[in-house]
């Protein structure tokens, strides 16, 4: 039965009724607690200014405090997780103790020193490296993350997840797939949930200056995450509390492709509040990845501010206040098609005639603006001493351009690059509210809650038709289109077009038609309730969960989602064992929806979006995840996580686009199958070295039909094949080195260094050879199949069947016995298939592709990423000077992310990108 609006409020009304029922109760809001406690000695008097440090090797967190004159120290806004304490004070043996922060319920110790000789070294050992989690995940603190090299100056933290986190393979624009799904993760930022794409062709992130700490949840999600849940990104904030001197940083870089950046951050505040501060601004000559490796017309900028605010009322009562606004202009990024185009001059007098008059319109010149501003603030209330509830209302609202070029006609590109020009104003609007109660007492980890959302998208799009082939309403004698004419009845001597369609007339620019304009809105709202449990049980630790989602937008589904997880914790071996299992209700994605799902069924959007599948409203779907994981700690510099992962989705969504334009359109596939293995290695600091490993293989099998969406053309054949977000291997190493002596009168540096190795994305329109009868799965499209003198030989055509253009050839790096494409020169029109290569994509031998088990690919490739800095260059006490020298892409790798994808079009990967910062830290 479908939900009315009403229902649903008056269901969310009766969980608010329950809550506010309860005792007030809390401590920290978000995904963040307290660590608070007091020294004494063997008297029980207070010790005061005993040095207290709080460390956890892996993640890299690493803070001090004092302790007050009433024996009070206070740790603040202290990310989940497991962590190493050592207490020291003159005159007194140290003392060590773990502490886990599970919960937002503070922590409270009370700690007795003994009288003995101070010591201020901290030990670690095996079970500190140790997380008895049952759900895998990734903990990354500043400490760590801060020297870390990374591609995207405009995507900065979706960089940081790709590359310190397993099971994501890479993929242009600030995208990436965890687990084998495109896109299909959710922000957390201090508990506000953000489940649309973060990507900079969808809207604007948070910097990642103002990041404090992540933890990427890859394991099975527990019942309090939903919507798009492959990979759980929590995000904790930088907080000023508890700063009783103003501190923060100026810092400015400059670097390859004129980017130019420059940022400030503040934070200061007291014992019950704080206040943290960051603005910055990039200018770039590279903002999106393009798809020539010569970059030009790719020029954007983008602007950044964040505030948090945190302020305790009393001892109980606190909140904590986030605001962000973001930014961003952008071109999209021209090919050597997209230059000099050629189409009908002057339509209203030329479009229409039977000899029109082709020339250059100039060139292509698209453009996009995104503002996205957020507000949340959370309450917090402390109840008792085992009990805190949080209440968050927010709102956050991406405002997307999409400005054609200014002669409309320019946006054809290349003959069949795209038919149509399209403007674009849509908004998406997600306000909402979050609140859970969580008890900490005994062996029990309680929490439990509810959100509910409002998701309000308003689509606005202006298309119309700027190829003058693609309607045509006349052919010759060979049943080719011919540019002119006004319609069927004008042909003359030449045929009409059995093919044409007469509702596209109007808006064929190119005959002196207008511009089809369609207005979408829907209101997707939706409600989760949620109660999970942790037990602890000696060695044993166990997850139990229940999450019941409502969904109401263009489609409803309701479903109950149970979590469950299980690890063991072998002490001797210093190792855990851990399995759990999820169920999930999979919502598709929010971008151009009502387009995608209406366009297909209007008469004058299906041929334009080019609709190959399902014409209907597409649908929430389920899926099913099994993972079996280990963690293994060798010794005390050593540690091993990693899952082996089984997800069965029916309803598997994923994206089409329109064209040479960053317009994409959810799609619905019915089913997807999806096993692989995620695997994390890290070397705590050792002698001033860290480093960390992190590998994966998924494999991405989609099963057809497409039920529903716009777009598509993979999938055809009726039989199962992998998407292209499918990567056999890849694997990030990153190694860190303190140097231990000064260099000449400055202080020691640091070195960082990356190795990305990615196997390579499917590439599935890629011409190859093969025919049905050898392989009814073949992913070389029958059209490109042929024989030259009896030979096998390959036509240079799309999957779809489209010839190829020179410069389509040239990006991909193929080569007809020897002889390479260029931008302006085609190979010929048949190369024999054994003299068919491609230095940037690897085509299966003839008759061995098949679209599930030997796709095309984009060739393997290693990238080097390297950095060099200094924290403290005229050895400051208190105010620092730091220089810092990035260099991604070393070897200045050729090689492409993907080719002519149905769901990205076509990128290549930074060249050489040199950065020099300076900074000032006070």
């Amino acid at each position: 039965m479908p939900y009315t609006r009403g229902s649903l409020f008056r269901l969310f009304a009766l969980f608010l009724i329950f809550a506010a029922a309860l005792p007030l109760l809390s401590q920290s809001g978000g995904r963040s607690g307290t660590v608070s406690g007091t020294v004494t000695d063997g008297t029980g008097a207070v010790v005061t200014g005993a040095k207290v440090s709080m460390m956890n090797p892996v993640s890299g967190y690493n803070r001090e405090a004092v302790t007050d004159t009433t024996g009070v120290y206070r740790f603040a806004n202290v990310p989940f997780d497991s962590y190493h304490m050592v207490i020291s004070a003159p005159g007194f043996n140290a003392y060590t103790r773990d502490v886990d922060v599970r919960s937002t319920v503070a922590v409270s110790l009370t700690d007795s020193l003994k009288i003995g000789t101070a010591t201020t070294s901290v030990t670690v050992d095996a079970g500190d490296l140790l997380s008895p989690d049952a759900t895998f995940h990734t903990d990354l603190d500043r400490g760590l993350f801060d020297k870390l090299p990374l591609e995207s100056q405009s995507s900065s933290l979706s960089s940081l997840v790709t590359l310190s986190s397993p099971g994501v393979a890479a993929d242009s624009n600030g995208l990436f797939h965890g687990l084998g799904d495109h896109a299909s993760n959710s922000f957390s930022i201090d508990g506000q949930p953000i489940t649309d794409q973060q990507s900079k062709v969808f809207s604007n992130q948070i910097p990642s200056n103002s990041v404090q700490s992540i933890e990427v949840i890859s394991g099975a999600p527990p019942a309090e995450f939903g919507g798009k849940t492959s990979l759980v990104i929590q995000v904790t904030t930088r907080s000023g509390q508890g700063e009783t001197k103003p501190t923060g940083s100026v810092t400015t870089s400059y670097g390859s492709f004129g980017s130019a950046s420059g940022g400030i951050d503040l934070g200061y505040g007291g014992k019950n509040w704080g206040n943290f501060i960051e603005i910055d601004g990039l200018n770039t000559g590279r903002f999106l990845d393009p798809p020539e490796f010569k970059v030009f017309h790719d020029k954007g900028n983008e602007q950044n501010a964040f505030d948090r605010i945190d302020w305790n009322f009393n001892q109980k009562d606190s909140i904590h206040l986030n605001f962000n606004y973001s930014r961003s202009w952008f071109q999209t990024p021209n090919s050597y098609d997209n230059i000099n185009v050629q189409n009908v001059l002057n339509p209203m007098a030329d479009g229409t005639s039977a000899n029109p008059v082709i020339g250059s319109v100039g060139n292509t010149d698209q453009r996009s603006q995104i503002g996205t501003f957020d507000i949340a603030p959370t309450y917090t209330r402390v109840i008792n001493n085992y009990a805190v509830f949080n209440f968050g209302p927010y709102v956050r609202r991406d405002a997307y351009n999409y400005y054609p070029s200014n002669n409309p006609l320019a946006d054809r590109g290349a003959l069949d690059l795209q038919t149509s020009s399209i403007g674009q104003y849509r908004t998406l609007t997600n306000a909402g509210v979050h609140t859970d109660l969580s008890y900490s007492r005994g062996i029990n980890t309680v929490k439990i809650g509810a959100n509910y959302s409002q998701t309000f998208l308003n689509e606005n799009d202006a298309l119309g038709v700027v190829n003058p082939l693609y309607n045509a309403p006349c052919v010759d004698a060979n049943g080719n289109p011919l540019a002119g004419y006004a319609s069927p009845d004008t042909c003359g001597d030449n045929a009409p077009n059995p093919s044409y369609i007469p509702v596209l007339a109007p808006y064929d620019l190119t005959r002196g038609g207008m511009l089809y304009n369609f207005a979408g809105h829907t209101d997707v709202k939706e409600i989760a309730l949620y109660a999970q449990d942790q037990i602890q049980l000696g060695n044993w630790l166990f997850n139990a969960g229940i999450r019941g989602d409502l969904y109401n937008g263009l489609a409803v589904a309701r479903q109950a989602e149970p979590r469950v997880g299980m690890s063991y914790k072998v002490k001797p071996t210093s190792s855990v064992l851990r399995v759990s299992y999820a169920r999930t209700l999979e919502s598709p994605f929010n971008e151009n929806l009502v387009l995608s799902s209406q366009g297909c069924s209007n008469a004058v959007l299906s041929p334009l979006l080019a609709c190959q599948g399902g014409t209907g409203t597409l649908q929430p779907g389920f899926r099913n995840e099994f993972h079996a994981g280990l963690q293994q700690a060798f010794g005390k510099n050593l540690v091993l996580s990693g899952d082996y992962i089984w997800k069965y989705t029916h309803n598997a969504f994923d994206f089409s686009v329109l064209g040479n334009t960053p317009i994409t359109f959810p799609i619905d596939w019915h089913n997807s199958k999806i096993p692989g293995f995620d695997l994390r290695a890290d070397v705590p600091n050792f002698h001033n070295f860290t480093a960390f490993v992190v590998m994966s293989s998924v494999a991405a099998r989609f099963f057809p039909p497409q039920v529903a969406g716009a777009g598509a053309t993979v999938g055809q054949t009726g039989y199962p094949f992998r998407i292209d977000h499918d990567e056999k291997y890849n694997e990030t190493t990153h190694v860190q080195y303190q140097l231990p002596f000064s260099i000449g009168r400055t202080a020691a540096p640091w070195i960082s260094f990356n190795w990305r190795y990615d196997s390579g994305l499917v590439a599935g329109s890629a011409p190859c050879y093969g025919t049905a009868a050898n392989d009814p799965n073949t992913p070389c499209a029958l059209s490109s199949t042929t024989t030259q003198d009896g030979q096998p030989g390959i036509q240079m055509v799309n999957a779809l069947g489209i010839p190829l253009t020179a410069d389509q050839e040239f990006e991909a790096g193929f080569a007809c016995n020897g002889v390479k494409a260029t931008p302006y020169l085609a190979l010929p029109n048949v190369c024999p298939a054994t003299q068919f290569t491609s230095s940037l994509i690897s085509i299966p031998a003839p008759n061995t592709g098949d679209n599930d088990k030997n796709p095309q690919r984009i060739a393997p490739r290693n990238v080097f990423d390297a950095s060099i800095g200094e924290d403290n260059l005229f050895h400051g006490d208190k105010d620092k000077w730091s220089l810092r020298l990035s260099a991604v892409n070393i070897s200045n790798k050729y090689a492409l992310y993907n080719f002519l994808s149905t769901f990205s079009g076509t990128h290549y990967l930074t060249p050489r990108a040199l950065t020099a910062e300076i900074g000032f830290h006070f």
